[in-house]
This record gives C-alpha cells, sequence and structure tokens, in this order.
C-alpha cells in the first residue's frame, strides 16, 4: 500500500507543485530574456500567450484521453467564462505585474494564501464547509507567516513593500482562492480537465488581447526566451492535468495537503536560480509557519 501510494500519489503530487513552484523563477526569467521593463502591457502579453497555449494544450490532451472535444453546454458556459476571467485573467494580471515588483521568494510564499482565502470564502457560502478551530488555527499560522516575510521589508532588508508589488500578489491569491470556490459550480457535471482546459484557453486569450490593445509586444527575442515560453506553457499543461488525475483517484483532502510544497519550491528555486536570499531566519519562519498552515486546513477535509 505505501509503494502504491508512493507512486500514484507522492511522486505525481511532489511533481506537480515542483513544477508550480518553479513558475516564480522562470516568469521572472522571462522578463529578462523578452527584455519586459516596467511595460504592464507587455507582462499581459507574456501572461495571454503562456495561459492560451496551456489551455490549448490541456483541450488536445483531453481530446487524445476521450477521443473527442467536449464542448460545454449553453449551462456551463457562463460558469467556465466566470471562471476563466477570475483564475485566471484577474489572478494573473495581479501576478504577472506584482511578481516584477518584489521578489520570487515572497511571491511564493504571499501565493499560498490562495488556501486560506479559498477557506474563507467556502466559510461564508457553504453550509457543510464552516471554519472550525483546526482551518481557524491555519488559517491564523498562514496569516502570520505571510505577514512576517511581507513586513521584513519594512526595516529595508528587502526593499520596502509596495501596493503593485507585494499588494498585487495578495490580489493575485484572493483570485486564485475565489476561483478555488467557483471551480465548485463551474465543474458540476463535467470534466474538471476539460473545465480547467476551456478557462485557461479563454482566460488566457483576454490577458493577451489586453496585452495587444495596450501595446504589448516581445521587446526582444531569442531561442532561450521561447524556449523558456515553452516550459512554462508545459508545466502549466502538464500541472493541472496530473492535478486533475489525482483528484479522479484520491480524496480531495489527500492530494489538496501537498500544496505546502509549492512555496517551498518556489523560495528553494527563486534562491537558485535567481540568487535571492533564502536562508534567513525570517524567511524559513515564514515558510514553516505557512506550509503548517496549510497542512491544518486540509488534514481535516481529510479526515472528514
Amino acid at each position: 500500500m505505501k509503494q502504491k501510494n508512493l507512486i500514484g500519489l507522492t511522486l505525481p503530487a511532489l511533481l506537480c507543485t515542483l513544477l508550480w513552484g518553479s513558475a516564480f523563477p522562470a516568469v521572472k526569467s522571462g522578463y529578462a530574456l523578452f527584455g519586459i521593463g516596467d511595460e504592464a502591457a507587455c507582462k499581459l502579453f507574456f501572461a495571454g500567450w503562456r495561459f492560451m497555449l496551456a489551455g490549448v494544450a490541456v483541450l488536445v490532451i483531453s481530446v487524445i484521453t476521450s477521443r473527442k472535444l467536449v464542448v460545454p453546454t449553453r449551462a456551463q458556459w457562463p460558469g467556465i467564462l466566470l471562471l476563466g476571467l477570475v483564475q485566471t485573467t484577474v489572478q494573473y494580471v495581479f501576478f504577472y505585474i506584482g511578481l516584477s515588483h518584489t521578489t520570487g521568494v515572497k511571491g511564493s510564499v504571499i501565493s499560498a494564501m490562495a488556501t486560506f482565502f479559498a477557506v474563507g470564502i467556502s466559510h461564508c457560502l457553504f453550509a457543510d464547509d464552516r471554519l472550525n478551530m483546526p482551518k481557524a488555527m491555519g488559517c491564523v499560522l498562514g496569516f502570520v507567516g505571510v505577514l512576517i516575510i511581507t513586513l521584513s521589508s519594512l526595516d529595508g532588508l528587502s526593499g520596502g513593500v509596495s501596493l503593485t508589488g507585494e499588494g498585487f500578489m495578495f490580489l493575485a491569491a484572493a483570485a486564485s482562492g475565489s476561483g478555488a470556490v467557483i471551480s465548485k459550480f463551474a465543474a458540476k457535471g463535467q470534466s474538471p480537465m476539460v473545465v480547467t482546459g476551456w478557462q485557461l484557453t479563454i482566460g488566457g486569450a483576454v490577458l493577451l488581447l489586453a496585452g495587444i490593445v495596450g501595446g504589448g509586444h516581445f521587446q526582444t527575442v531569442s531561442p532561450q526566451a521561447f524556449c523558456l515560453l515553452g516550459y512554462l506553457i508545459f508545466l502549466s499543461a502538464a500541472a493541472f492535468t496530473v492535478w486533475t488525475w489525482l483528484l479522479k483517484r484520491y480524496p480531495v483532502g489527500k492530494v489538496s495537503v501537498y500544496n505546502f510544497l509549492v512555496p517551498v519550491f518556489g523560495s528553494l528555486m527563486s534562491g537558485v536560480v535567481l540568487g535571492e536570499t533564502v536562508f534567513t531566519v525570517r524567511n524559513m519562519l515564514s515558510l514553516l509557519l505557512v506550509c503548517a498552515g496549510i497542512v491544518l486546513v486540509n488534514r481535516k477535509k481529510e479526515q472528514k
């Protein structure tokens, strides 16, 4: 049984969280390779290509596995459109702009707030998903952890706190958490992979259109830059596909608990790829509290 869980659950979950964690330094590296500076439209142009093509890739995988292209019904389109706008368009408008104004380490830790936003929103909307003591403690620990790494900038250690940096990363996490709740309605009666493919395609297309309208473009192009874009497309398509497969095979609590590894991998890889400082007392304490909070929030779901 342990061997089965290792191969069927643990290793695939580790792969997904590793891919998602690598997105933080990859996106920041993409800014340099494509010559993207402070131009917001260029960042949206970059994000749009990534998520639209990732959505197309997920739909292609869905066609290969089911041998048909599943088109949502008229009743399902409103939920999928809303999910695409919130979880892809809105989230990554704030994410791509915010990440360019903060470090990969702080960005990855703040992004973990999505789990706690989802818990809070679910408490308000679902009678069977109320806050209890473990969930409340998990949210408090996560918030304190994020507060530590964010406010550490006030003493001059990391260049200060800004609305368009840490503030936008908080808004991105809020959009992600809201999207997780919306997906409960949008995915009802439909394959999660199909819903993911369509929402990424639509949300990415809106990002790309917004970037084009704003004059966004790639300042410089090179084989290395397009390879990086290809990797970002691959990681989104692969991680979402494998994660969807895990959620279909295992209880949600057993899968979602691995989310605590995303900020861990994001921080470590930001240190390796971007040369950022990771192993400070504040960073480690912040990571520990956030990870403990995510585990507490999800462990109760598993027991339930």
